[in-house]
């Protein structure tokens, strides 16, 4: 049955595949012999492409940022909330442009693509791709465009690190960064997570060492064990207690069973699935494996992983900014232990070190990590506020 699509949604939208004849030359030193990127666009880009937004994505996003495929989708676009007409990202001022990162399973080259070496799947023979190599491919993508700076590059979690790269890579090309409960490195407990996540993957009896795909299986198991652990990470104790927190019988506590619901009421007193979070987890985890490569998770917790660029300025992340000429927006969320708010002020401190211009804004907010993509009011209003600075400031001709 169709359905009125929302009025502040950007509606229907297609994908399209852009081929890249060029090589790309990887962080790594191997080299990708052409490549193609998924690609959306929302809004029209004006007549002197000053307009022009880019959208980075995190771990597990892809292209679809907003708007529906179908009339029939249930879901729109993973950043909805920010993306379309009279919201922050307005579509009725930017033209913005949301990608599938290489090494994505949404379309862009990556391991389930056919390797053309092989005219089999790429699967673990694809390279190891960094940030900076999703970036420099990125600017590719720009200059097919025929875009020659954007008015904001913005992203969330990996997507905000992917915009600290565009202003220390490519300084010129960007008129504002919006990084968004993100980080410059991450910490030892934030590898940790990605390990065990990616054990998980490797362990899997079905994974084949990466292929597979030429077996006709998945390491569905350890991709759902590991989509289970990092989304613990991502809503804090406050999240799960809300989700989860209806008084149960025995298990209230001052009022509160603190997250504890039951899925039947009544223990089994066996190893089932006894609380609504273990349901929930086994649901999440699921859905997860049944929509996402292996290796492609593999591939983006090692970039997450590898993300420093204070390593080419001697550990000093200030120095990595000197050339910066954009303005800064950073955005952390009190009750995010993934990307805590002190890891923004750190940043805030070595882009002001840096004599760069920042605007920060820390949201009181109980969803945790995953607050960046839900529409908390503060943080909408904030972000609403920056992008119309960011419009006014370079975006005159934009109708």
């Amino acid at each position: 049955m169709n359905k009125s699509l929302p009025q502040d949604s950007v509606g229907l939208v297609s994908p399209q595949l852009i081929h890249f004849d060029e090589e790309l030359a990887l962080r790594s030193g191997k080299v990708l012999q052409g490549f193609d990127l998924m690609v959306e666009t929302y809004g029209k880009l004006n007549a002197d492409k000053s307009n022009a937004v880019l959208i980075c994505h995190a771990l597990s996003g892809d292209h679809h940022a907003a708007g529906y495929h179908s009339e029939e989708d249930s879901k729109p676009g993973w950043w909805e909330s920010c993306i379309g007409p009279g919201k922050p990202i307005d579509t009725d001022r930017f033209f913005v442009v949301s990608l599938n990162n290489l090494g994505g399973c949404a379309g862009s080259t990556g391991p389930i693509s056919e390797n053309p070496q092989t005219g089999t799947f790429y699967g673990p023979d694809f390279p190891v791709v960094t940030v900076r190599d999703w970036v420099k491919s990125q600017v590719m993508l720009m200059d097919k465009l025929g875009i020659q700076q954007w008015a904001a590059v913005v992203g969330g979690s990996l997507g905000g690190m992917q915009v600290l790269r565009w202003a220390i890579s490519y300084p010129e090309r960007l008129h504002h960064a919006v990084c968004i409960a993100a980080a410059p490195k991450l910490s030892a407990q934030n590898i940790a997570f990605n390990e065990v996540a990616r054990h998980s993957i490797i362990s899997d009896p079905n994974f084949h060492d990466g292929r597979y795909l030429e077996h006709q299986t998945s390491p569905k198991q350890g991709l759902m064990l590991a989509r289970m652990v990092g989304h613990i990470t991502y809503l804090s104790d406050n999240a799960m207690r809300s989700k989860f927190g209806k008084t149960v019988g025995d298990f209230e506590a001052s009022g509160s069973n603190f997250g504890r619901d039951l899925r039947s009421g009544k223990l089994s007193f066996g190893f089932n699935v006894d609380f609504q979070v273990e349901s929930y987890l086994h649901y999440q985890g699921e859905r997860f494996s049944e929509n996402f490569d292996a290796n492609t998770y593999l591939l983006m917790t090692k970039a997450l992983d590898y993300f420093d660029p204070s390593v080419d300025f001697d550990g000093d992340l200030s120095k990595a900014f000197a050339n910066s000429s954009c303005k800064f927006m950073l955005v952390s969320f009190s009750t995010d232990w993934r990307f805590p708010p002190e890891r923004s002020r750190e940043l805030v401190n070595d882009l002001l070190k840096a004599g760069r211009e920042v605007t920060y804004v820390e949201i009181e907010a109980d969803e945790g990590h995953d607050a960046f993509l839900l529409p908390i009011p503060r943080y909408m209003n904030a972000f609403s506020a920056y992008m119309n600075r960011v419009f006014r400031e370079n975006c005159s001709n934009a109708t």
